[in-house]
């Protein structure tokens, strides 16, 4: 679980290094090439089969995904990897904490929401558009949840999320053939970029299949709570990008918020779905359909 978390950081600060040339859009091109081969090649989707009840949620699910990688890469080159991590880390928040009638569920929502006026109050440096990236990453992401839910109970194993993610990467090729001709990127920026898609999608999908298989997924889904901390600590040691104080506090008390609200929640009974595995990963979700992390970041 911890080189699951650590991967998909890294991954994004490595596709950060090829920002520059190649911007964040070009970037989340090859990456979603990359999560497209590695579920369609486990997955095996068999498209023709699918009925239009599927097809409606499976694009969905594409488009979330596409947005969430896009907007997500977008905030890291504005704001930084920690912050947009963590930003976006309030999407999967979100949903565990809708419709709780819980105090203590409601304590975790304030505590979280104090959190967030620390990490964007209003500053000369403060980059709204940037925050408003991350907020937006944050709703795809507890969208592409919702809609992950939807597409294991219409279609067996990993089928939806392989269509899904196709349908994502092709929606990209224009993005990524207009950038490989136009800016003719050097070598190593291809690369870091190629180097960035499978450390973000296809290192953690098989780690996080492996991990499934000797932990609960209520100790997975609070494990990858640590995952906005290994954001910030890798984007200061790969990246230099620092945080104050203030900031750090607020991500360990987002960080917190999830753990309380994942770990007290009553257990649920084991799911027979294949489809309940992995998910695609803040930090850019990869490609995965699991309930709990629903982490490709």
């Amino acid at each position: 679980m911890l080189g699951s978390g650590l991967s998909n950081q890294i991954g994004a600060s490595v596709a950060a290094l090829a920002f520059g040339s190649i911007g964040p859009a070009g970037v989340v091109a090859i990456r979603q090439w990359v999560a497209a081969g590695v579920l369609v090649a486990v997955g095996r989707p068999r498209l023709r089969a699918f009925t239009a009840a599927q097809w409606r949620p499976v694009l969905g699910l594409a488009v979330a995904f596409a947005v969430m990688n896009l907007s997500l890469y977008s905030a890291i080159d504005r704001v930084g990897l920690g912050l947009a991590v963590t930003l976006e880390f309030l999407g999967p928040l979100t949903v565990a904490l809708a419709g709780s009638r819980r105090r203590l569920d409601l304590g975790c929502a304030l505590a979280a929401a104090a959190a967030v006026v620390v990490l964007t109050r209003p500053r000369p440096s403060t980059d709204y558009a940037g925050i408003a990236l991350g907020l937006l990453a944050a709703v795809c992401w507890g969208s592409y949840i919702l809609l992950n839910r939807t597409v294991g109970r219409r279609l067996p194993g990993l089928q939806g999320s392989a269509a899904a993610a196709l349908v994502s990467g092709a929606l990209y090729l224009p993005v990524g053939i207009v950038t490989l001709t136009q800016d003719r990127p050097q070598p190593t920026v291809l690369l870091c970029a190629l180097t960035a898609g499978l450390l973000s999608s296809a290192v953690p999908f098989l780690a996080d299949l492996l991990a499934l298989r000797h932990v609960s997924a209520q100790l997975f889904g609070v494990f990858m709570s640590v995952n906005p901390v290994c954001a910030a600590v890798v984007g200061l040691v790969v990246l230099d990008q620092h945080l104050d104080p203030a900031s750090w506090l607020a991500i360990v008390v987002i960080m917190a918020a999830n753990t309380v609200a994942l770990s007290t929640r009553p257990r649920a009974r084991p799911s027979a779905d294949p489809s309940a595995g992995p998910g695609p990963g803040a930090g850019g979700p990869g490609p995965g359909p699991g309930p709990e992390r629903q982490t490709a970041a």
